[in-house]
């Protein structure tokens, strides 16, 4: 019987390792975790997973609209099993939520009311570096056994790994698609105003100062706002009679009209 389980077990976490390798994206990989919690600790109600952006951590998935709300409640109390297996790097069982004296009277009792008992959070971690916690909620207590423990436990292993590599290509795409969108708010200040490629890439990075936003975000205003003008210069010369001329232009900064980005 016990080697028949170790069999199942193995299979069964082959199976989440493949479907770990197949998620064609951050997402695809964090929904493919939050099931496979589901399918593989015994029990596990609801389930999903944190993760730490900058000094706060937020729900990135979850199997039910409960958990986003518990995840969330969490982070707003600055209390919760979530934060103590990330603070404390280590797994937190919770056995019964409801008995008195939890370490997070406030979040326990919220729990408790929206019907959950059990608790069991796991450190996503590599190396060094902690990626945030999977979350897994149980309507009954005493619902998460040693047993069940360690087979989140390995469940939590193969994520970290999985997440930690998804991480880094969503990074690096990113990384990709701000240098060509960098690329092309140089290239039209370069042929708007007459700018070499560093007094344009250095007029990107006044702007993201003054308007505090991100150079690439300004980046995408300037070439959504210079694409919408073109679309309205070109109805503009449509919709004039033959006889009016056309309007004055100027490439210079100073001359630009309110709708050019305020730089």
């Amino acid at each position: 019987m016990i080697e028949y389980l170790g069999r199942e077990l193995a299979q069964r976490m082959s199976e989440l390792a493949v479907r770990l390798q197949d998620a064609d994206n951050r997402d695809g990989t964090l929904r493919a975790i939050v099931h496979g919690a589901l399918d593989l600790v015994p029990g596990t109600s609801w389930a999903g997973i944190s993760l730490i952006q900058g000094k706060r951590v937020t729900v990135e998935a979850s199997s039910h609209d409960l958990v986003v709300e518990l995840d969330q409640l969490q982070s707003d109390f600055g209390e919760g099993p979530c934060l103590n297996a990330i603070r404390q790097q280590r797994t937190v069982r919770v056995i019964d939520l409801a008995k008195p004296g939890q370490p997070w009277p406030r979040f326990a009792a919220t729990a408790v009311e929206r019907g959950v008992r059990g608790m069991l959070s796991l450190r996503l971690f590599v190396r060094r570096e902690t990626l945030g916690a999977l979350n897994l909620y149980a309507a009954q207590p005493d619902a998460f056994t040693p047993d069940a423990e360690i087979l989140a436990d390995l469940v939590a292993q193969h994520a970290a790994v999985a997440l930690a590599g998804a991480t880094h290509e969503h990074h690096l795409n990113a990384a990709l698609v701000n240098r060509d969108v960098l690329g092309q708010a140089k290239g039209i200040l370069m042929q708007r105003d007459g700018l070499t490629a560093l007094q344009a890439f250095q007029l990107l990075v006044s702007a993201s100062q003054d308007t505090n936003m991100k150079i690439a975000d300004v980046a995408r205003w300037l070439i959504t706002e210079t694409g919408n003008n073109a679309r309205d210069q070109r109805s503009t010369r449509c919709s004039r009679p033959p006889s009016q001329s056309r309007p004055a232009t100027t490439g210079s900064l100073a001359g630009q009209s309110a709708s050019r980005p305020p730089w």
